[in-house]
């Protein structure tokens, strides 16, 4: 029995080869168009990276570090906002919430923006930078990264990540522990993005 084939013309280009093959190479086609961003990414050369506590040009703040992949998330680089966004509430003060991952600040942010009624979370998703509008809460390991590469000398921030239905995780960067705090009381808000490689 012969193979059933299949003709593609555009213009002056014509493709043809067995149905089974050109199915896999349109449904490829059509997956690599659909993938997130940090599938279709440019690899990043050595050169191109700044140091650690550099600002990284048309990244929207500064080289945090590199993050090695985990779970459903690819290897990245993080990437701190330039600045604080002011002190406001974690919110949902006495409610349980969906963010509870200490390493994934985009899982956080996320659940906390689709529940509603948490302003730091909200204020890190609304900040821009250099294009940028991909700015998350970071979760708990995050600020670590952040504290353990000194980016931030003074002040205690949010992380993104719920201890109970009272309390959040906060770097406190002055003594260098995270800690608990009340979901109702205010602390500053540094965002940060992630740039996959």
């Amino acid at each position: 029995m012969k193979a059933k084939t299949i003709s593609v013309e555009i213009d002056d280009f014509k493709l043809k080869g067995p149905a089974e093959r050109m199915v896999q190479l349109f449904a490829l086609g059509m997956l690599s168009q659909t993938l997130p961003p940090a599938a279709n990414v440019q690899p990043i050369s050595a050169g191109d990276i700044p140091a650690i506590g550099e600002h990284w040009s048309g990244e929207g703040g500064i080289n945090a570090g590199f993050v090695p992949a985990r779970g459903a998330v690819p290897a990245h680089y993080l990437i701190l906002g330039a600045k604080s966004l002011g002190e406001l509430k974690w919110g949902r003060y006495k409610e349980e919430s969906k963010a509870i991952s200490k390493w994934d600040g985009k899982a956080n942010t996320d659940a906390l923006i689709a529940a509603g009624g948490h302003p730091a979370a909200e204020a890190a998703r609304a900040y821009t930078a250099d294009g940028h509008s991909d700015f998350d809460l970071p979760a708990a390991s995050q600020l670590y990264q952040v504290w353990a590469y000194d980016l931030i000398a003074e002040g205690a921030y949010w992380s993104s990540s719920q201890r109970s239905a009272n309390n959040a995780f906060n770097m406190d960067f002055v003594v260098g522990h995270q800690i608990i705090y009340v979901k109702h009381l205010e602390l500053p808000v540094r965002p940060v993005r992630r740039k996959f490689i």
